[in-house]
């Protein structure tokens, strides 16, 4: 015992933490290496890169000209990937919406074309 904390499955893992930069970067060039095969999904993902940019970006000016009722927006537009994330994993154990990204999170593993082979 190492004294670090027990570390948890990957797949719970990837469904309860909050996602590091790393990871957001993982999916991003998973759906990149996937935009002809995955176009919706694509662009669900660039959706939730631009809420999550525009809430760290809107935070500060939001609390800055006093416009209060605009930061519980900022800090939603923060948590939609988690929130995403979270939704599609839940969808996806449930067999109800399938979700081939998962792999980019729960792994760490690299990207690639699905006509690749290692």
């Amino acid at each position: 015992m190492s004294g670090q904390p027990a570390r948890q499955p990957a797949a719970r893992a990837a469904a309860t933490d909050t996602m590091t930069l790393d990871e957001l970067h993982h999916i991003k060039q998973w759906h990149v290496g996937h935009r002809t095969s995955h176009p919706v999904e694509t662009q669900l993902w660039d959706m939730m890169l631009m809420l999550w940019l525009a809430g760290w970006i809107g935070w500060v000016p939001a609390l800055a000209s006093e416009a209060l009722w605009s930061v519980p927006l900022c800090v939603l537009a923060i948590a939609a990937p988690d929130l995403y994330k979270a939704w599609r994993v839940r969808a996806h154990r449930t067999r109800r919406l399938r979700c081939d990204w998962l792999c980019a999170v729960s792994r760490g593993s690299l990207p690639r074309r699905p006509d690749v082979r290692r």
